[in-house]
């Protein structure tokens, strides 16, 4: 009877859940202070009027009357400061992935994602007090923000590392999209609940509380139903187990060396950076400035920002999902092999976006025509998760997580360099220097798509598994030699 239970309910699927909640939970404590900023600190006068600058409406959360009705303490931060702080989590968040990929390949992905978040989730709940009590010293809560990095360095890295072990080729694109699908309902949520619970509350404390909390919680659930692979899972069927054997290919039982100046000099390697970076410099410059510039720019109140700021991630959700759906039935089907199918998906999400997000500065002041033209930018950008995103998983699931940790980390680089950029080059706030923000994004966009569209590659690579010559895999491993199995370490 058990048995029988267990095999209703797939524990990978309650993975695939619990990893959707995990990253659900990372980007709305990285995105809380994008949101709560504008409502932290006072707006510095500009040093030229925009003859072209958009009118505020009633009850606006720009100009003087940003923090009229905010009850907790406010602060003098200028524009680069603010870029300085809402950057900082990346210098944490960069340094822990290439330990976090380690970490998870050595000591399980449970741990390493769980501690992550956890450390995070404690220090999102401390940061207002943390304010309270230096007297708003910026410099604190950067130290702050790079802690709370830290602690999510390791995410990515652990999710894939688990996904590697736990969920079969033809899954890949469908639960791969559900669990990194999690950053935009973190996204969702966070920004549609952080401007009414500040404007009900009064407080911009408030939702450091609320989002810190909900990590904690995850915590105590991942914990007590979560595994790093089937193996060790008490719970497990034994249907679904001897399924997950079966199905999923290249992966040792055993804990590999890593090659590393096989995986460092390899070309799809390099590629899948190239398409990351790309992508993360879009998608950051919309998840940190996109609050700013409709509060700076555009003068919404802090309620409908939130709301607004909402609608362009819940449209890129479905996509991301639908995508996911698609990509996984074309290659089953026979329609397309696995690299052509990165490739296609990645340009769609890539080029797409950089179209409206540069379309999107010539709207001026209409607000439904600039949101508009955001949200079919994050529409477009859904497909990056059955691209690039699960790419890593195609040529090297023994080194998921290692893998992972250089893509992301060196990708994540991109989240240090945007927002302090995008508040150099919009002190003003007028809409020609937010043209220019959107114009560089444009560019990154396209160049890093065509790198990975010429080097990319969705085949298992040799140096996957260095023990073997031969393989019955679906993607057997061939050119296996002497001098690579001398490379690993």
């Amino acid at each position: 009877m058990t048995n029988k239970i267990l095999d209703v309910i797939p524990q990978r699927y309650v993975l695939g859940v619990m990893g959707f909640f995990a990253t659900t939970n990372t980007y709305a404590m990285r995105v809380v202070m994008n949101i709560a900023i504008t409502q932290m600190t006072l707006q510095q006068a500009a040093t030229h009027v925009d003859p072209n600058s958009c009118p505020g409406d009633e009850g606006s959360s720009s100009g003087n009357d940003t923090t009229t009705h905010i009850t907790d303490p406010v602060y003098d931060w200028s524009e680069s400061t603010k870029g300085l702080i809402l950057s900082s989590f990346f210098y944490g968040y960069i340094v822990t992935h290439l330990p976090g990929g380690v970490l998870a390949e050595k000591w399980g992905g449970k741990h390493t994602l769980g501690i992550g978040i956890l450390i995070g989730a404690v220090m999102t709940v401390l940061t207002p007090w943390i304010l309270t009590a230096t007297d708003g010293n910026w410099k604190i809560l950067m130290i702050t923000r790079i802690f709370i990095g830290f602690g999510q360095g390791t995410s990515n890295p652990a999710i894939n590392s688990l996904l590697a072990k736990w969920v079969p080729l033809k899954e890949r694109a469908t639960i791969g999209t559900l669990v990194f699908g999690g950053s935009q309902m973190g996204t969702i949520i966070c920004s549609a609940i952080c401007g009414a619970l500040i404007h009900v509350t009064k407080s911009w404390a408030s939702v450091f509380y609320l989002f810190g909390g909900l990590g904690i919680i995850w915590y105590i659930l991942w914990q007590i139903l979560c595994y790093s692979s089937p193996q060790q899972h008490p719970f497990i069927g034994e249907k679904e187990k001897n399924y997950l054997k079966k199905e999923i290919e290249g992966i040792s039982t055993k804990k590999p060396n890593t090659p590393w100046k096989a995986m460092l000099t390899s070309a799809p390697v390099w590629a899948l950076v190239a398409a990351q970076a790309g992508h993360d410099w879009g998608f950051f410059t919309i998840l940190t400035e996109l609050p700013t510039y409709m509060s700076e720019v555009l003068k919404f109140n802090i309620k409908d920002n939130g709301l607004w700021n909402s609608l362009p991630y819940i449209v890129m959700w479905v996509c991301s999902l639908s995508s996911g759906k698609l990509c996984d039935w074309m290659i089953a089907k026979g329609y397309i092999k696995v690299t052509l199918a990165r490739k296609i998906f990645t340009t769609l999400a890539a080029v797409g976006p950089s179209i409206f997000i540069m379309a999107a500065s010539y709207a001026g002041c209409d607000k439904a025509l600039t949101v508009g033209m955001f949200t079919i930018s994050l529409f477009l950008t859904g497909p990056f998760y059955c691209g690039f995103k699960v790419n890593a998983l195609d040529i090297a699931p023994n080194h998921a997580g290692i893998l992972m940790a250089i893509v992301n980390g060196i990708g994540s680089i991109t989240g240090c360099v945007v927002p302090y950029l995008a508040g150099a080059l919009t002190e003003d706030h007028t809409l020609l220097q937010w043209r220019l923000v959107f114009w560089i994004t444009g560019a990154v966009y396209v160049v890093t798509t065509i790198i990975f569209c010429i080097w990319g590659s969705g085949e298992l690579q040799p140096w996957n598994d260095l023990s073997s010559c031969s393989s019955e895999d679906k993607y057997p491993i061939k050119n296996c030699s002497d001098d690579l199995k001398k490379e690993s370490v």
